[in-house]
């Protein structure tokens, strides 16, 4: 029996061959008795266009809420896997040729004060929301968030069985915050969701997957392809030490910029949690969570620094097509907020 609407999300449209096929397979009940191959082509596709995305996204969801009206026994479908490892191929690919080659002698510590280190004079979405931006602006900020805050800690949490001694205690001592120390109305996910409401927008899980650009789904299906994997446990830490790093700075713009548009306390709330608890959290990371997963596993020390890097890469696109669109008075969705 499938859970009702309003607990999971509608499949979403196709906006391509990719995503068609996926979304075409999923309408369906899977094959129980043998292995039948989704018959599509990924070898022409856009690593970061919409077609590959939404097909990747679509493919991640059913290892979180799922879609309404979707067999779960689609989530371990060989068939279903078969196709998504292409994409992530692809996707990786990509990825990989954008950060470069990395010296065998690359420090994570190195990579982390670097992130530590604030510019004088800044570029990028906060900057510029501090400083210009318009509330149809901030809105639309929210919107493209929405698709990683509405599943806050989700994707990184996966990293936990895969962790052992004070790395995953630290880890989860990161995690217990983030899910609101034991009070659901306190859970990060649920304050963004405060967010949305008193913003005037539709605070729904995934309740504008349809709107945003391929680069706002990019930055999330970076997070879970490395979560979902063994293999990438260092880059998922990388990449988690990066948003802990670089979320306080940010955070403490944003409340700015909201302050200074008059925004609902709902809205302010929510940043100023992460200038506060992200600061410590900081801390934790380096010193808990990544240095004690080097001196355990120091093999690891590369992919921790190619997940930082990497969350780097997939933050800039989504960045410059924000600043791009807002530069010349256009929306950075696919349609206008109404």
């Amino acid at each position: 029996m499938f859970a009702p609407t309003g607990l999971e999300p509608s499949l979403p449209s196709a906006r391509g061959p990719l995503s068609v096929a996926i979304v075409e397979a999923l309408s369906e009940r899977p094959p129980r008795q043998q292995l039948t191959r989704i018959d599509v082509s990924v070898l022409e596709a856009d690593p970061y266009g919409i077609d590959l995305q939404l097909a990747l996204y679509t493919c991640y969801e059913l290892h979180y809420r799922g879609f309404a009206g979707v067999d779960p026994h689609w989530e371990w479908n060989p068939a279903l896997l078969h196709l998504r490892a292409q994409l992530e191929d692809t996707f990786l690919t990509a990825v990989r040729a954008d950060v470069g080659e990395i010296d065998h002698d690359a420090n994570a510590t190195a990579e982390m004060d670097a992130l530590s280190v604030e510019p004088a004079e800044g570029q990028g979405p906060s900057y510029y929301l501090r400083d210009h931006g318009t509330w149809d602006q901030m809105r639309e900020y929210f919107v493209h968030r929405s698709l990683y805050h509405l599943k806050e800690a989700d994707p990184h949490a996966w990293v936990i069985p895969r962790l052992t001694g004070q790395a995953k205690a630290s880890f989860v001592a990161i995690e217990f915050d983030e899910y609101g120390g034991g009070r659901g109305v306190r859970v990060h996910q649920r304050l963004y969701a405060d967010l949305m409401a008193a913003a005037g927008l539709d605070s729904r899980y995934l309740g504008y997957l349809q709107d945003v650009p391929a680069d706002a789904l990019a930055s999330v299906n970076l997070m879970s392809m490395f979560g979902l994997h063994r293999a990438f446990r260092g880059a998922v830490i990388g990449h988690f030490a990066a948003t802990e790093i670089t979320s306080p700075p940010g955070s403490r713009r944003l409340v700015q910029a909201l302050e200074r548009l008059g925004a609902p306390q709902a809205c302010i709330g929510f940043y100023r949690e992460h200038v506060e608890a992200d600061a410590v959290h900081e801390q934790v990371v380096r010193t808990g969570v990544v240095a004690d997963l080097i001196a355990r596993e120091p093999h690891l020390q590369s992919d921790i620094v190619f997940g930082i890097r990497a969350r780097d890469v997939v933050e800039e696109r989504l960045a410059t097509h924000l600043m791009d669109s807002w530069s010349v008075g256009r929306t950075s969705l696919r349609q206008a907020l109404g």
